[in-house]
């Protein structure tokens, strides 16, 4: 499994009458992770919403254009919001695991609410393989009926990865997902990235340039520029947008003269 591939056109996005994002059109390949980068405010985070249809939850929030999972556009009238969420899933600035729930039953959480059925042995091998996929099964083994609430907060984030896994999706964005934590929790969660990304397509924001170029294959530069609406100003293949951008903005948002 290789994730699958995600594609949007013309995506243009609006709170009101205020236009946050100006068509666009990115590919995000199957098994590579795409990094989302620009300074605040460029609309990274409502695009991050649109591709699994969180935007569409905010009062007054429209949006026009196609987002394509496979080919397929994921707003298509036909198409159930439950599949969309179970294919792509997503994990959030701040850990949120469900605090007096046991580890064990936070990974198996969205099991329910997608449908999906297993008996108790299946349940606890779904929970092993996510929480090793998530780096985190050698840290909790001995306590699965202990509450997601007592872990530190790298770890929540951690097990919010591994609940985000056990419905198998095929893309996982991530919002900023290290930001809250410590340079030690923040090397796991980038190992954890890089681990997963043969088998699920990873799209994530991040302001720290020096984790972008860590751990993405891809990068998406973002700007909104005196009032504009946030637009794509290039991507590319990371070294590239790193070493030799062709626009003087992206050369100059990577090497901090701005941002």
């Amino acid at each position: 499994m290789a994730g699958a591939t995600l594609d949007t056109r013309r995506i243009s996005a609006w709170f009101g009458d205020r236009k946050v994002l100006d068509r666009v059109s990115l590919l995000m390949p199957s098994g590579l992770v795409t990094a989302l980068i620009g300074p605040s405010g460029c609309g990274k985070s409502t695009f991050l919403r649109i591709l699994n249809r969180m935007h569409e939850l905010i009062p007054a929030a429209t949006l026009a254009g196609e987002v394509l999972l496979d080919g397929q556009d994921i707003y298509a009238p036909r198409r159930r919001l439950t599949e969309t969420r179970r294919e792509i899933g997503m994990v959030f600035q701040k850990p949120n695991p469900f605090p007096a729930m046991s580890i064990h039953d936070n990974v198996t959480s969205g099991l329910k609410l997608t449908g999906i059925r297993l008996n108790g042995a299946d349940r606890d091998d779904l929970v092993e393989e996510c929480l090793t996929k998530a780096g985190l099964w050698q840290e909790v083994r001995d306590r699965l009926r202990q509450p997601g609430g007592a872990l530190s907060g790298g770890q929540q984030q951690r097990l919010c990865i591994a609940r985000s896994l056990a419905v198998r999706p095929k893309v996982l964005l991530m919002d900023e997902p290290c930001s809250a934590l410590d340079p030690t929790s923040t090397l796991r969660i980038e190992q954890t990235i890089r681990d997963l990304a043969h088998e699920v397509t990873i799209v994530i924001v991040t302001h720290n340039m020096q984790q972008a170029a860590r751990i993405s294959d891809r990068c998406a530069f973002f700007l909104a520029e005196q009032g504009a609406p946030g637009a794509v100003v290039e991507h590319g293949a990371t070294p590239t947008m790193f070493a030799t951008p062709t626009d003087p903005r992206t050369a100059d948002y990577v090497e901090g003269r701005f941002g």
